[in-house]
């Protein structure tokens, strides 16, 4: 698994950034443990010695020596800062399949309606796919349990499993007025980062919803279809909308498809030396095992029309990591207009050891840079043009939780805003709480209002109302900026 960056890397390993079983993380993967440990104090060792010996002779109950020692290391590492954690055997191999961008089940995108599961979209050429399983309908039961009343990670669970294995759906097909049983066999499923379309002769859109093992070979193929249907594109919309990240090398290759080669898209910097680096537009810093190029195929292929054709990036506030480098290098470059509202602002790397076959540690090492210099972290990047998520406002961004309100979150190391809270800034927080609140009971209206309807159109849809902006950006005509949303600035770190 080593990771072809430069002689400085001497361990090795993969980066990746983002959300990974459903935490937001920075990462570097290593397939080896530190030659060298720091000194060891001896006194704080024993009296942690001296508590578990209490607690498995003295606990009112027999417990568990394993999962005492377990938590008390999860412990540890969460009291850092949001990122770091320590993983268990099942948590280990979740992380595992959320960069991979594969796991074992039935192979459908699921959203909750009305308390049932509902398929979004079968994966393509997947086991629901092959079954007939169409976006709307509703699954009612997973083998003998109701999902009434299930969460949807619960649901999730339930269809997941051992390859080969089968699973029992009770479907409703709301059109079609009836219920029927659907008898899936699992297996492998590769899912599917990127979708593309042209939304009308000459534009075209591509969303990458998150950056995995299979994002650039996926890119690279959905680029080259839209070039054949638009072999003269006048311009491209890049959407990074709840894009929670991924790969690091992903986001760096997908930042060199459109950027000259050998520009810095990305710089690292932490205690480590390994952590020191600067990742450049070039094959050696985002080709981790060798092998064919995507990117160098796609130029090729597009006759390195992607190198100019204008661009729209699209972020919002659950933009982040490997989504913020992209549209950091792309920015800083003035390769493209960032057009959405402040993105997530998780600007830190954690680097991903592995303790043993089945467990790892996930700590914090670095801040990462955009190619000026600027840390975004706790403050994200900030569009070059905000743009509200409908034409009637902004809906969830009030409820989105980002960087800066996670509790213990990192600092960015230079910013002055960092120094003790003003009454100012409590004024200000007191204010976004107050309109967190009155955004919740406007979505809460909303949704009873019409039930089961979505509040904000379906991303890449014509009536996608940024989508729509951006491509009033690209075309020169009046864009409908945003006349509530302000640039937030970093806050101050909470311990």
């Amino acid at each position: 698994m080593a990771k072809q960056v430069s002689h400085k890397l001497k361990i090795a390993g993969w980066v990746a950034i983002g959300a990974v079983a459903g935490a937001l993380t920075t990462v570097q993967l290593q397939a080896v443990a530190r030659g060298t440990l720091a000194p060891l104090p001896l006194e704080e060792l024993q009296q942690l010695a001296a508590v578990f010996g209490m607690v498995k002779t003295d606990y009112v109950e027999p417990v568990d020596e394993k999962k005492l020692i377990s938590e008390a290391i999860s412990g540890m590492v969460a009291s850092l800062d949001p990122h770091s954690q320590y993983f268990d055997k099942k948590s280990y191999k979740e992380f595992r399949e959320g960069t991979s961008g594969r796991f074992v089940g039935v192979g459908i995108e699921i959203s909750m309606e009305d308390g049932l599961v509902k398929v979004v979209s079968p994966i393509e050429d997947s086991p629901a796919f092959r079954a007939g399983l169409k976006s709307g309908d509703l699954i009612t039961k997973i083998d003998d349990t109701a999902v009434k009343g299930l969460t949807i990670n619960d649901a999730v669970k339930l269809m997941r499993g051992e390859p080969r294995t089968k699973v029992l759906l009770t479907i409703f097909r709301k059109d079609e007025d009836r219920t029927f049983p659907v008898t899936i066999t699992r297996e492998e499923i590769k899912t599917q980062s990127v979708k593309s379309r042209v939304v009308e002769p000459g534009y075209a859109w591509v969303r990458v919803s998150q950056f995995q093992e299979r994002t650039i070979e996926d890119f690279a193929r959905k680029l080259e279809d839209i070039y054949k249907a638009e072999p003269n594109l006048k311009g491209l919309v890049l959407d990074l909308r709840n894009d929670p990240g991924g790969l690091l090398d992903a986001a760096v290759a997908l930042s060199a498809a459109f950027l000259p080669e050998n520009v810095t898209v990305v710089s690292t910097n932490g205690q480590l030396e390994d952590s020191k680096f600067v990742y450049k537009a070039i094959p050696q810093h985002y080709l981790r095992r060798g092998g064919t190029d995507p990117i160098k195929r796609l130029t090729e292929n597009t006759k390195g029309a992607l190198k100019r054709v204008p661009m729209v990036v699209l972020v919002n506030e659950g933009s982040a990591s490997a989504s913020e480098i992209v549209a950091g290098a792309l920015q800083d470059h003035k390769r493209a207009i960032i057009l959405g509202s402040q993105t997530f602002g998780k600007g830190s790397v954690q680097t991903v050891r592995q303790l043993t076959p089945d467990t790892g540690l996930k700590l914090t090492t670095a801040r990462y840079y955009t190619p000026s210099g600027n840390s975004i972290q706790a403050k994200g990047i900030v569009p070059n043009v905000m743009v509200d998520e409908t034409v009637e406002g902004n809906v969830f961004a009030a409820l989105r939780t980002r960087e800066a309100d996670l509790q213990k979150h990192l600092g960015n190391g230079k910013d002055p805003a960092e120094a003790p809270m003003t009454d100012a800034r409590r004024a200000e927080e007191q204010q976004r709480d107050e309109a967190r609140e009155i955004a919740r009971k406007r979505v809460e209206e909303e949704a009873r209002k019409n039930p089961g309807q979505r509040l904000v159109p379906e991303f890449g849809s014509d009536k996608d109302f940024q989508l729509q902006q951006a491509l009033n950006q690209l075309k020169g005509r009046p864009v409908l900026v945003s006349k509530t949303l302000e640039v937030r600035t970093p806050e101050k770190k909470e311990n």
